[in-house]
């Protein structure tokens, strides 16, 4: 035996940095330093650029395996105009596992615009909820751009049991409420409230909260692989879905104090 060999192999293995780790098994969690935080220093880039009386934003999701296919939509991405980020709705892994969730970073930092990402169920099985929060951060949280309040919520009621917690309405009333300077309140999950993935127990607590709100007059979500628009409550709120990669679209938001407009993108 070499023992030489083994004991060079031992050295090399201990000196290795944070930014060369090994994975030994799927369900590992090991990231970067450059591939943590992710929403928050992309939060930073936004909030540095100039600020506009309409912003736009373009509105994505479900990647899952879809990798091809997510190129593609950065290659669309690009070639639009006077474009200030992107939301990823959610479901970037397909099984909760980091490795997916790096992949498809890799290909969201090719966009020409900086990226936020809500989670998605399917980023909240396995280990993807301990994954998500050490890449991109909190599953819950907020930022504001100009005259407009972005308020992301972990809606993924079936990965918690139905079980009261998911979404977290006492949160969400609380963003809502914290809002002096009457913005747009904008909110964003995954799944829709009147999806059968969303606790059927919170479904018209929630969209009550959100018709409550004179701010709030539109939603955002992804999930149901569709493009979908509607005020599915009868209350003034606007719901729209954005599709999946393998359908090859997204959304593209131009939004103004107290008004705001959806154009569906295909690539």
């Amino acid at each position: 035996m070499n023992y030489k060999y083994y004991i060079l192999l031992l050295l090399t293995l201990s000196l290795s940095s944070c930014e060369n780790l090994f994975e030994y098994n799927p369900n590992e969690v090991l990231v970067k330093k450059s591939e943590r935080d992710l929403n928050q220093k992309s939060i930073t880039k936004i909030k540095a650029l100039p600020v506009k009386d309409t912003l736009r934003f373009i509105v994505m999701g479900d990647t899952q395996r879809w990798y091809d296919e997510s190129v593609d939509f950065v290659n669309s991405a690009n070639k639009q105009k006077d474009i200030s980020f992107v939301i990823h709705c959610g479901d970037m892994s397909d099984f909760g596992i980091s490795k997916e969730l790096k992949w498809v970073n890799e290909i969201m930092q090719k966009l020409n615009y900086p990226y936020v990402a809500v989670v998605g169920n399917h980023d909240t099985v396995a280990n993807g909820p301990l994954a998500f929060t050490r890449m991109y951060g909190d599953l819950d949280f907020s930022f504001e751009v100009g005259d407009n309040k972005f308020i992301m919520i972990n809606t993924n009621s079936r990965e918690y049991q139905f079980d009261g917690s998911t979404p977290n309405l006492t949160w969400l009333r609380n963003q809502l409420h914290d809002n002096p300077e009457n913005k747009n309140a904008i909110v964003i999950g995954h799944v829709p409230p009147f999806d059968a993935d969303f606790d059927p127990n919170l479904q018209e607590q929630y969209a009550q909260i959100l018709a409550e709100d004179p701010n709030v007059k539109y939603t955002l979500y992804g999930h149901q692989h569709a493009f979908k628009e509607g005020e599915f409550y009868n209350d003034g709120v606007q719901y729209h879905l954005t599709t999946s990669m393998n359908k090859k679209g997204y959304l593209v938001v131009s939004t103004w104090k107290g008004g705001y407009k959806v154009d569906k993108i295909e690539f």
